[in-house]
């Protein structure tokens, strides 16, 4: 079996354009959550523009902490803050009523989640990492601005939330696919973008059909 670092740069320029668009989709989608939560949570103009932001880049300025990349790139590549802004703009400019902004909060949601998932993987394999530790960086990418994006709208961020529907697995599903197809030369634009849809549809399934990770059970002795 061939090296995965190596293999990986092999095909990386054959993937590099369709990370960057997955980048760009996923900021993009992120940043339609955290503005929609926004008004959600009747902030104004400076909130929405926060929120959007924070939730768009949060996770990526994670992810390239713990690779080693200093500065993160959103602090060097203003595209990112501008696909966020922009986002926060068409939202504020829109201003959907309270009532409209759960179900497509959820769809833009579950698409950053999906992208992101991916995306942040192959950074990590990038940086050196192996198919474990990529994959752990993948999920952190994924959920990290959502977790961000909660705390700011004084909420606990969903991924830790026995109540909500499971929102780190399908992180973890489409992270855990991507190393897979790296390490074994598999990786191409479909296969990746397939793993991010399969991470997007298990989401919106699990809002659909209100699945939910199981929870310790307690100990009847003690209640």
């Amino acid at each position: 079996m061939s090296n995965p670092l190596t293999s990986f740069a092999a095909i990386h320029s054959a993937v590099s354009l369709a990370q960057q668009i997955g980048d760009g989709l996923g900021t993009f989608a992120f940043a339609v959550s955290g503005a929609l939560l926004a008004v959600r949570k009747n902030f104004y103009i400076i909130g929405i523009g926060t929120l959007a932001a924070v939730t768009a880049v949060g996770g990526g300025i994670t992810r390239d902490l713990i690779v080693g990349r200093h500065p993160p790139v959103a602090f060097t590549d203003l595209w990112y803050l501008g696909v966020a802004l922009a986002a926060a703009a068409t939202i504020f400019f829109w201003h959907p009523p309270r009532k409209l902004t759960g179900r497509p909060l959820d769809i833009a949601d579950a698409l950053g989640l999906g992208t992101f998932c991916v995306t942040g993987t192959l950074t990590a394999f990038q940086f050196g990492f192996g198919a474990p530790s990529a994959t752990l960086i993948g999920v952190v990418t994924a959920v990290g601005g959502g977790a961000l994006r909660d705390l700011l709208a004084g909420q606990v961020p969903r991924v830790l939330r026995p109540d909500q529907e499971i929102y780190a697995i399908p992180a973890l599903l489409g992270a855990a696919v991507t190393a897979v197809l790296v390490y074994f030369d598999r990786l191409t634009d479909l296969t990746g973008s397939l793993a991010a849809l399969g991470a997007v549809a298990l989401r919106l399934l699990a809002l659909h059909y209100h699945w939910r990770a199981p929870q310790a059970r307690a100990d009847k002795r003690s209640q």
